[in-house]
Order: structure tokens, then sequence, then C-alpha cells
């Protein structure tokens, strides 16, 4: 079994909460009709013919995670390139979701991608790309001001997948739920 880029693992907050997040991304991610709002977990990811070989051991993990709440409060950012900026949501608590995907990659100890980072993993909600350091400070100020911090219980994670086309779009293939409360 080989990953590909056209699958991969996240969370994702529950739709109702989308509209400030889509709202934000609507103006800053060039990546909105790609990916819905999410947290990534293992990317590049086991293709779709492979779900089925991995589907019991992920069931088998996931039904013993504890559901937690996720708090989208502060915004931050990356740098990825020459006065370019990746802006997301920082997610809290960082260390549950850091564990969360610590249990999941023992599966798949070859999906780690995300963990080769020089600080390593980072969970975040990507919001945008913007380039200048200066715009950047602006554009975080106002996105403070405006904010209402979003909640939610995480309770599963999600297979998503798209066609090979790069312009094709991730949809939700699969889904595994934590322990039931």
């Amino acid at each position: 079994m080989s990953k590909v880029y056209s699958s991969a693992v996240v969370i994702i907050p529950p739709e109702e909460n989308w509209d400030p997040i889509q709202e934000i991304r609507k103006k800053y991610d060039r990546n909105l009709n790609r990916w819905m709002p999410h947290i990534t977990l293992l990317y590049p990811f086991r293709s779709q013919e492979d779900y089925n070989n991995i589907a019991a051991e992920f069931l088998e993990v996931t039904k013993l995670i504890n559901p937690f709440e996720i708090n989208l409060k502060d915004f931050n950012f990356f740098p990825s390139g020459r006065q370019t900026y990746t802006l997301w949501l920082d997610p809290r608590p960082n260390e549950s979701i850091i564990n969360l995907q610590s249990k999941i990659l023992k599966l798949v100890p070859d999906c780690n991608d995300v963990n080769k980072f020089k600080n390593g993993f980072k969970p975040h909600l990507s919001v945008g790309q913007i380039k200048g350091k200066n715009n950047l400070s602006t554009v975080i100020a106002d996105l403070k001001s405006e904010w209402n911090e979003i909640k939610f219980l995480l309770n599963e994670i999600f297979f998503i997948a798209r066609d090979e086309n790069k312009m094709s779009s991730f949809k939700i293939f699969r889904r595994y739920q934590f322990k039931d409360e």
C-alpha cells in the first residue's frame, strides 16, 4: 500500500460551524473549492482502494478515543515562501489533537509527512494565504476584532479523497466515531 496526495485523514468541524470560517476562506484561501474546512491529521494518505484494508484497525483505535472539545479562538500563521504566509485558526487543545494523530499514525507509519516539518506536527485549520508581513498583521488584527470563538465536540475523524485531477474537490468517504459517551 502506498500513499497518495488525493487522500487524507482529517478533523472536520460540524457544518453548522462552517459559515464564519468559509467567509474568511472566500476572501483569502485559494483552496476554498478543493478542501472543506479541516484540520489535517494524515496527508498524503492511502488510496481509496486501500480504505477497506485498514478500516478494522482504524475502527478499533478510534473506539478507544474519548470525545473532546475543540476551540477555534486564535489566529496564527506559518511562513510559506517569499513574503507569503499561511493564515490559520489554532485549534485547542493542541495536545489532545497531537495525541489523536499519534495514535492513528501508528496504524500507517509511512503517512508521516505532516510530522516532518521543522517543529513536527502542528494542528491547524488553514483559512488563507497572505502576501506581505504588514498585510498579514493587518488581516490578523481585523479578523481578531470580529471573530467569535467556535467550539465543537470532536467525536469522529474522516477519510477524505478526491479524483486524481488536481482541480477536483475532496469529499468524505469514511467516518470513524470515537468512544460512545
